[in-house]
């Protein structure tokens, strides 16, 4: 009974807060860059969490002494070790551990950090894929071990109750209900998707690159794709102008790619002057190289060669 009302409360809190979300999109849809990531909380807190549906996961372990641990955790190549630092340096908390693998993550595993400072966030700016379904594991799986009142038996019980329980093939983030799990046109896509959310989804998942269309021509293309969540991508196609479709490959995974001359433009425009991470100087060759250098094989060759070393 306690395990079904946690899910109750905690959905039914999170869809409260679609309604004020959205309020506030229209103000921030356009005026977003560098700067006021930096500087205005609300739209990094939007950044923070388009970053965490791309690249972040709310775990709940239970360890070798028998007692259980929650981890937010934010994974990146040290190739984009910067990233996580800023992060780190606007939420004031976490740790920073750089892996053997040339991977280094961010995370934050106190609960009282997690309560005051994650769960706020996260609670005034939904989730817009399944992550939403991992999240309210977590906060359920962070009342249970908060209860004093259940005993260690008891939590064990519910606790993995909540570890085991997983989203229907066919979930999506409550977020969407706004527009009725329906979006047909770049207005409905922005009533639930604002641009620094896009922004920080980008920075984890998005990819600018150069792509052979024949032996001796090379195009600009911008792609992003997913194991779920059809209805993100179909949003982000409206609202970056990509007139084609997106894919849906045999494995049941997403994708949404354009080599469009006027999707390219429309996303070149998005995208100036508002990322954080390396994907911002990714960006940077890239756009410049389609103003200057687009039909030009040599060049564009050179330019995606160059951009292949600095990723190693």
């Amino acid at each position: 009974r306690q395990f079904a009302w946690l899910i109750y409360f905690y959905v039914s809190h999170q869809r409260l807060n679609v309604g004020h979300l959205i309020s506030n999109l229209s103000a921030i849809q356009m005026n977003m860059n560098k700067k006021s990531l930096l500087e205005n909380k609300e739209i990094f807190y939007q950044w923070l969490v388009g970053f965490t549906d791309g690249d972040g996961t709310f775990s709940i372990n239970r360890q070798s002494n028998n007692k259980w641990s929650l981890t937010f955790k934010l994974s990146q190549s040290t190739y984009n070790l910067r990233l996580l630092y800023f992060i780190k340096s606007q939420l004031g908390v976490g740790q920073l551990n750089i892996e053997k693998n040339n991977m280094a993550n961010f995370r934050i595993r106190d609960r009282l950090l997690l309560k005051s400072i994650i769960f706020p966030i996260f609670d005034k700016y939904p989730l817009l894929t399944t992550k939403y379904f991992n999240y309210i594991k977590f906060k359920e799986a962070y009342s249970v071990l908060s209860d004093n009142s259940l005993s260690s038996t008891e939590k064990n019980t519910i606790m993995t109750k909540i570890v085991n329980s997983k989203p229907s093939v066919n979930y999506i983030s409550p977020a969407w209900l706004l527009v009725n799990n329906n979006v047909t046109n770049f207005e409905s896509a922005s009533k639930v998707m604002s641009k620094p959310w896009l922004i920080g989804f980008t920075e984890a998942e998005g990819s600018f690159y150069l792509v052979a269309k024949s032996t001796n021509r090379l195009v600009h293309a911008f792609e992003i794709t997913q194991k779920l969540d059809k209805i993100v991508l179909v949003a982000i196609k409206y609202i970056l102008g990509i007139s084609t479709n997106v894919k849906i490959f045999k494995t049941g995974s997403f994708s949404i790619v354009t080599t469009n001359s006027r999707a390219i433009e429309n996303i070149i425009k998005y995208f100036n002057h508002t990322m954080k991470g390396m994907k911002s100087l990714e960006y940077r060759i890239w756009s410049r190289s389609y103003t200057k250098y687009k039909g030009n094989f040599i060049a564009l060759n050179n330019i995606r060669n160059r951009v292949r070393v600095i990723k190693k």
